[in-house]
């Protein structure tokens, strides 16, 4: 009896399907399964600059304490005062509990944001305020660990250039690690209240 051309069609097909399938199990090692997802964001690192007193500070001198951290420079007209003001009377809400967190601006205009010009510049915002400057190496390596972007705006050799940056701003945890962030805008209530739910 003469089979028909499609059952033979079907037949090839079926055995094609069966020799790939142990072709698989036989030649490809079996696929480990994927890392789990921790769900931490990957913002922050190590980092080892000079404050506004001149003193040498790294990350590890804050571990205990969670940091408000914003990244900006002491000739930016509007956005980096905002934060750092907003960032002051936040703290101020919170009363005893300011204790608990570290405010911390790093520079993104090594050039001219010396430790002479972040004194005068701190002085007009938190007392407890933590400036940071640096080189330019060590203020890139930094700005890339926290995802902050920067570049300068104007001509070459202008003395009164500005800055392009990200104006975020880092609340990390007493770890180090990435907690949460906000806007520079953020309200000082809004800021206040969301310190409060993470300390």
């Amino acid at each position: 009896m003469k089979i028909p051309r499609i059952w033979a069609w079907l037949a090839l097909a079926l055995l094609a399907i069966l020799l790939g399938v142990g072709a698989r199990f036989i030649l490809v090692p079996a696929l480990q399964p994927e890392p789990a997802a921790t769900g931490s964001a990957l913002i922050g690192g190590p980092f080892s600059l000079t404050d506004q007193t001149g003193a040498r500070r790294t990350d590890a001198d804050f571990r205990g304490t969670h940091m408000l951290i914003f990244f900006g420079y002491s000739f930016c007209p509007d956005v980096c005062p905002t934060a750092l003001q907003n960032m002051t009377v936040a703290l101020d809400a919170l009363g005893p509990k300011a204790a608990r967190v570290t405010p911390i601006f790093i520079t993104i205009d090594p050039a001219r944001d010396t430790v002479a010009a972040l004194g005068a510049y701190a002085a007009n915002f938190h007392p407890r305020l933590v400036a940071l400057t640096g080189t330019e190496a060590e203020i890139r390596a930094v700005a890339k660990a926290y995802r902050v972007y920067f570049a300068k705006v104007g001509e070459d050799g202008d003395p009164d250039y500005l800055v392009d940056h990200t104006s975020i701003v880092y609340l990390m945890g007493p770890d180090g690690r990435y907690v949460a962030h906000f806007t520079h805008n953020t309200s000082p209530d809004e800021l206040a209240q969301a310190l409060k739910r993470h300390l």
